[in-house]
């Protein structure tokens, strides 16, 4: 597995009650960039805290330069009956736009293998990525990953 390193000025640590608001901000900031969507405030909020409050949701690590929040990603699983094991899936991802290309996403990326392979029951990181972001795709073929042969459908509800 290619070990990305982690950059030096950047901490990666679990968010505290008050990263709510700039998680939140992160995550809207992410979908109308990425996807053109502007998501309901009040939804989105709530979703943030659920995952800050329940642990069996998911978790963030947050990354930090100086004193502020440069960067984020959201952890959920997936149970594999297959594999007795998690895939823990990266999702929420976002980089201040002055903070890009500077290794906020490699450090954090880092911490997740990391934690991933000490927790000692994951199988595998997934994460799912627009077809026309580019620059994500080889971010991530960059560290590593590889394109999966499975392609993703949904039926969303609400």
């Amino acid at each position: 597995m290619n070990r990305p390193t982690a950059s030096q000025d950047i901490r990666i640590r679990r968010p505290r009650p008050a990263d709510l608001e700039v998680v939140t901000d992160f995550n809207q900031a992410m979908a109308l960039e990425t996807e053109g969507k502007t998501l309901d405030s009040d939804t989105l909020r709530a979703g943030v805290l659920s995952v800050l409050e329940d642990a069996n949701l998911g978790f963030y690590l947050l990354a930090e330069a100086g004193n502020r929040v440069v960067g984020q990603l959201l952890i959920t699983t997936e149970w594999s009956d297959w594999r007795n094991g998690y895939f823990w899936w990266i999702q929420s991802v976002y980089v201040a736009p002055d903070s890009r290309r500077r290794g906020v996403y490699r450090s954090l990326y880092r911490r997740v293998l990391d934690d991933a392979q000490e927790a000692g029951n994951v199988r595998g990181i997934r994460l799912y990525v627009e077809r026309e972001n580019g620059i994500a795709k080889e971010t991530y073929r960059a560290l590593g990953m590889v394109h999966s042969h499975y392609d993703m459908y949904e039926v969303e509800f609400g």
